[in-house]
Order: structure tokens, then C-alpha cells, then sequence
């Protein structure tokens, strides 16, 4: 079962973030009540008419103060326009409701002056830090600030207030409102900051993708053009020979079919050292990238040392796609490696706690898996998945592979491979058709397509 803080652990980082932002500005809408709405009401008192008035105004102005913020939020985001007639309507909101506390407290208590102002500065405080979420440059900033301050001031002054008081009512405001306005622009730019810095990874790591692509076909254009272009003039020269029933026609045949076979084998070799990797390159390069992206690692059993070249290199390829995964595409924050050796077999665990929302769909390994992988919300069977090119590596090992959530917490890529295999017939198959495959639709053997 998933745990009551699932829903927190299925988000990515800036979504984090975000909900972070939003929930804390919300959370000034109650502060709002506390600090204003609240000590009015008890000091007018409960049975008098005019207290559940201020704390129904105080109430009022907090909601407009949380709508205003999420909207204004949404539209950092880019998923609304700016809400400018909001924004107006939060600055009329907060002038009305500053002065009707101000003249029902006053009138109800008949009290120290200095208390009213200080519901009136409340009131004005959290006005300004809310509406200054919703503009953008450091002028407009400035201007809201000192606008609601020099609002303040004459406010206060038409109410009654002596000069002095009014003047410090307008300093409160300027301190107060510019520390939260100040609150509120470094939390929009931390929030755009981690946005870009997530839609920089993902970049990075398509252009890894495509500089790789690129690679691989400068490789088998250098190999093979060459060939190519010997087998069309020779294949030209042979039709002309044939016309004029030459026997030579004969024999640029054969030289033509030789120089195919020697192609072929040059492709298959060079598929085959493209897809070859080393484990325990992989493993600590696994630990550092991890590491650098905050994501605490712990890699057991690392030793590769009599393990055969090509059950290294099947793992490598598990190890290096889900190390991709976690960095992609989950969010997770710790991820275990382990690698184990015994009873006829090599066990290759890697599991993080960046799990999604699981697959539905079933598949030859039981069920599409979460989200937390590149591999999720795919068919497993699904031609061209990560999990495809995967267990294409492993088959010619004779390995097996299982992925999937582990009680919804977690995300769990277990590979495993009898030792003492040294490949079979399915080798020569699956790099024959199934490297050539990739190499035609040019796409990185083992990530997706």
C-alpha cells in the first residue's frame, strides 16, 4: 500500500516547489486571521455585533489575498494571463476592508488609536505582499510598495490619525509590506529558477541522445560508404559486361558478393563494439552522476573482476539505462546498487525511491511498471521500449530481467545472469537483425525510441 505521503513523493522536484510556493502564501491568508481577524474580534468582544463583522471582513480580505496568489502563480507558470482586474480588486479590497475595521474598532472600543492602526497596518501588509506577486521588474515592485505605504499614510490620516501616527503607520508598511513583497519575488524567481534548471537536464540529455545518434552513423558511414560505392560501379561494370556476354561479367560478381560479405561483418563489428560497455565503468560513473545530481548512492559489491566480457557488458547497459531513468525520470532521493555473485549466477539489483503512479496495463512481465522509470507507461512487450533493448541484451546471456514497484514505495530493476554462458546462436541473431534494426531506424540500442 502507499504510504499518506505518496502523493508528495509522486512529484517532481519543481512541482515540489510549486506546491511548496503556493501552500505557503496560502498559509498567510490564515496567519492573516491570527495576527488581525482574531484579536480584533476579542477585543471588541464576542457578543457585540461589530466583532464578528471585523473578523468577517479580515476573513474576506485573506481569501481575496489566496486566490489572488494562486492566480497570480498560475500565471508565473504560464497557464493563465496576468490577473490584472485581480490585482485591482485586491487593492480595493484591501483600502475598503482597512478602513472598515479601522472605523468599527474604533467605534466599538473607542480605544488607543495606535490598536486600530495596527489591524489597518495588518490588513495593508498582507494586501501588498499578495499583489506584488502578480507584477514583474523591480520598478513595479518598488512602485506597489510605495503606493500601499503612501495609501496607508493618507488613510490613516483622513480617519483621524495624528501626523506622527500616520507616518509610522506608512514606515510599518513599507518595512512589513516590502519584506513580504520581497518574500513573494524571490519566491516566483526560485520557482522559474528550478523550472529551467529541470528543462535544462531534460535537454542535456536529448542532445546526449542525438550527439550519439550522430556518432554512431559517422561510424558506419566511415565503415561501409566506402564498400558501397565499390559494389555500384562494380555492379555497373558487371551489367555492361553481361550485355556484351562478357565472361568478366562473371567474375565482378563474385568480386561484388565478397566485398558484401566483408561489409556485413564490418557493420555486425561495429554494432557490436557500439554496444559494448564496461560494468565497473558504469557503476562508479553511476555514483558520480548521481551524486552530482543530489541523489544519494550506495553501490555494493562492485568487484567485476572474472565475470565474462559479455555478461559485463549486458549489465552495463541495465546499470547505465536506469541509471538514466532515475535522473529523468523519477524523483528520487536515495538509489541502491547492488551486485551480487553466486550459485551459478550474477543478481544485478538497482532500485531508488522515485516512484510514480504504476503502469495498469499487463504485460509478459506482469504489468507495465510505474512511472518512475523511462520504461514506465509502456507496454512491456512494446517494440522500441527500454525495456525491450534491455532484455534484447540479456537474451544473448540467456539473462533474465524483472522491473517494476515494490509496494509502492520504491522502484526495483532486478537483472539476472547464469554464469558460464558465453552466448549462443541467439547472439549472432539478435546482432545481425536486431542491431541492424536499430541501426535503421537510428536509435541508441537500449533507450527509447
Amino acid at each position: 500500500m502507499r504510504g499518506p505521503g505518496a502523493w508528495w513523493r509522486a512529484k517532481s522536484t519543481p512541482a515540489k516547489v510549486e506546491t511548496y510556493t503556493r501552500w505557503s502564501f496560502h498559509a498567510f491568508a490564515v496567519i492573516e486571521l491570527l495576527a488581525a481577524g482574531l484579536p480584533a474580534f476579542a477585543e471588541v468582544g464576542p457578543g457585540r455585533p461589530g466583532s464578528w463583522l471585523l473578523l468577517f471582513l479580515v476573513g474576506v480580505h485573506a481569501a481575496t489575498c489566496a486566490v489572488t496568489a494562486s492566480r497570480a502563480l498560475d500565471w508565473t507558470r504560464g497557464r493563465r494571463a496576468q490577473p490584472v482586474r485581480l490585482l485591482w480588486v485586491l487593492t480595493t479590497v484591501t483600502a475598503v476592508v482597512a478602513v472598515l475595521t479601522f472605523v468599527i474598532a474604533d467605534h466599538a472600543v473607542k480605544g488607543d488609536v495606535a490598536d486600530n492602526a495596527g489591524i489597518f497596518s495588518i490588513v495593508v501588509i498582507f494586501g501588498v505582499g499578495n499583489a506584488t506577486f502578480g507584477v514583474r521588474g523591480q520598478k513595479r515592485v518598488l512602485a506597489v510598495v510605495g503606493g500601499f505605504a503612501a495609501g496607508s499614510a493618507l488613510l490613516t490620516l483622513l480617519l483621524g490619525t495624528p501626523v506622527s501616527g500616520a507616518l509610522v503607520t506608512a514606515m510599518v508598511v513599507m518595512i512589513s509590506g516590502g519584506a513580504l513583497a520581497f518574500t513573494a519575488v524571490f519566491s516566483v524567481w526560485l520557482l522559474d529558477a528550478v523550472y529551467e534548471l529541470a528543462d535544462a537536464r531534460e535537454t542535456r540529455a536529448r542532445l546526449a541522445v542525438a550527439e550519439e545518434r550522430l556518432r554512431f552513423g559517422r561510424d558506419l558511414h566511415d565503415v561501409i560508404g566506402r564498400n558501397l560505392a565499390v559494389i555500384a560501379l562494380k555492379s555497373e561494370l558487371a551489367v555492361q559486361l553481361a550485355r556484351r556476354e562478357r565472361p568478366e561479367a562473371v567474375e565482378q560478381m563474385i568480386e561484388v558478393q565478397r566485398i558484401a560479405q566483408e561489409s556485413q561483418s564490418e557493420v555486425r563489428e561495429v554494432v557490436r563494439g557500439y554496444r559494448e560497455a564496461d560494468l565497473g565503468v558504469e557503476l562508479s560513473g553511476a555514483q558520480g552522476v548521481l551524486a552530482a545530481a543530489g541523489i544519494d548512492c550506495s553501490v555494493d559489491g562492485a568487484d567485476t573482476a572474472g565475470l565474462p566480457g559479455e555478461v559485463q557488458s549486458a549489465l552495463a547497459w541495465v546499470v547505465r539505462e536506469a541509471t538514466t531513468n532515475v535522473l529523468r525520470h523519477g524523483n528520487a532521493g536515495q538509489c541502491a546498487v547492488a551486485l551480487r555473485v553466486g550459485e551459478g549466477q550474477v543478481v544485478l539489483t538497482v532500485e531508488n525511491d522515485g516512484i510514480r503512479a504504476a503502469g495498469t496495463e499487463a504485460g509478459d512481465a506482469g504489468r507495465s511498471v510505474g512511472a518512475g522509470s523511462k520504461l514506465a507507461g509502456r507496454s512491456v512487450g512494446a517494440g522500441g521500449s527500454g525495456l525491450a533493448g534491455l532484455r534484447e541484451r540479456l537474451a544473448v546471456v540467456d539473462g533474465t530481467l524483472e522491473a517494476g514497484p515494490v509496494d509502492g514505495e520504491a522502484f526495483r530493476v532486478v537483472a539476472r545472469v547464469p554464469l558460464g554462458v558465453e552466448g549462443s546462436a541467439a547472439r549472432d541473431s539478435v546482432v545481425s537483425a536486431g542491431s541492424v534494426a536499430s541501426v535503421g531506424s537510428a536509435v541508441v540500442p537500449g533507450s527509447a525510441s
